[in-house]
């Protein structure tokens, strides 16, 4: 027997590319849900995955992810023309072969023998590595919690919205793509504490920056401001998504200004308080994120971290708030990447019911954050 999965959401594609697998092609719309779907199976047969291909950067992270899950598979990107150096990162995150969805019958046939040989000789019964599965005991107090939480603060919610939209037009909660538990991908919620059009004053703000430290002394990281610009937006920082392409290599991407003047007044005091993350009770809730765990990464992060020395920091909650931000709160511009994940990487191997307790305790007292 021979596990045939198709990763995305086209059915043309999949119906058409379905003689790679004598016609028993199983279609799935994530990443995770194949997973699953080959654990099911007790992973004791071959596999072959088709991986429609989507946006780059959210593919090239569940790639990873899949290749590291399931170390076995034939992995095979459903793809019209791309960049070779798109092509290239594909190949690096896991992928084995190219496939265009509307590929000749010839080449199909041909695969499709060549996938038998490799079945016939590829030793089965590997199992993957683990899938984090939220315990009972912390899924039900993140419930009770956020419940409860959300109530109390409905009035202040109301306050925070009119004070925003009153200083600011825009949009009052700020939505970004988030990296949580094992690898899933994820819509964060924040206030929002930035003027619009803050990508536009980066540039003139360079010589502030606090994260500022390159390779050579005449070596600077200036962010572009160019109109229309993506902002890359995570924890520590901004940074405009092509500067970040650019400078990826020499992992200088955070851009923290003191007395940021892009952050409007309102977005001071929210983010003095840590009022701007109470919309993430809204994440807890719907099962994003607990109350306690490892902060969720943007995309451009958690691309970084899928080597086997980082894994594990996936392997525990997305939290409201976590080990490393409790430890040295208001110093997180003083920590090093290396810190936090290594941090991050205690809690996930040693979370309990006590150590959650000790960090909402924590968290409580070091509420106000220092400069």
């Amino acid at each position: 027997m021979h596990n045939y999965i198709y990763i995305g959401t086209d059915p043309i594609a999949a119906s058409h590319l379905s003689p790679l697998g004598h016609g028993k092609l199983d279609s799935v719309s994530s990443g995770q849900k194949a997973i699953e779907a080959v654990r099911h199976t007790g992973n004791l047969y071959p596999t072959t995955l088709l991986y429609e291909r989507h946006d780059s950067r959210q593919d090239l992270l569940e790639i990873a992810y899949l290749h590291k899950q399931l170390p076995y598979a034939y992995i095979i990107l459903v793809s019209g023309p791309m960049p070779e150096a798109e092509k290239t990162a594909y190949l690096k995150a896991g992928i084995n072969n190219v496939l265009r969805p509307n590929e000749n019958t010839e080449v199909l046939n041909t695969l499709a023998k060549f996938l038998d040989r490799r079945a016939e000789s590829t030793t089965a019964g590997h199992s993957p590595l683990p899938v984090f599965h939220l315990p009972l005991w912390k899924r039900s107090f993140d419930i009770v919690f956020s419940c409860l939480a959300i109530m109390a603060c409905l009035p202040l919610f109301a306050a925070v919205a009119i004070a925003i939209r009153l200083e600011s037009k825009g949009s009052i909660v700020y939505r970004s793509q988030r990296v949580g538990s094992n690898y899933r991908v994820f819509t964060f919620l924040k206030f929002r504490s930035m003027k619009i059009h803050a990508d536009q004053q980066l540039k003139e703000l360079d010589g502030q920056n606090r994260y500022r430290t390159a390779r050579k002394e005449t070596e600077r990281f200036t962010p572009s401001a160019d109109n229309g610009q993506t902002l890359l937006v995570s924890d520590q920082g901004v940074v405009s998504e092509t500067e970040y392409l650019k400078k990826k290599e020499e992992r200088q991407a955070f851009v923290k200004i003191s007395h940021d003047p892009r952050i409007t007044r309102t977005g001071h005091f929210l983010r003095k308080y840590s009022i701007d993350e109470l919309p993430q009770l809204f994440n807890v809730l719907k099962g994003d994120m607990s109350i306690v765990g490892n902060r969720p990464l943007p995309l451009y992060e958690a691309e970084l971290l899928t080597d086997d020395a980082s894994i594990d920091r996936f392997m525990a909650p997305a939290g409201l708030t976590g080990l490393w931000q409790v430890e040295k709160r208001g110093e997180s511009d003083r920590m090093s990447a290396e810190e936090r994940k290594q941090l991050d990487i205690r809690y996930a191997r040693h979370f309990s019911p006590g150590m959650d307790l000790k960090i909402l305790c924590k968290t409580v007292t070091a509420f106000v954050q220092k400069e």
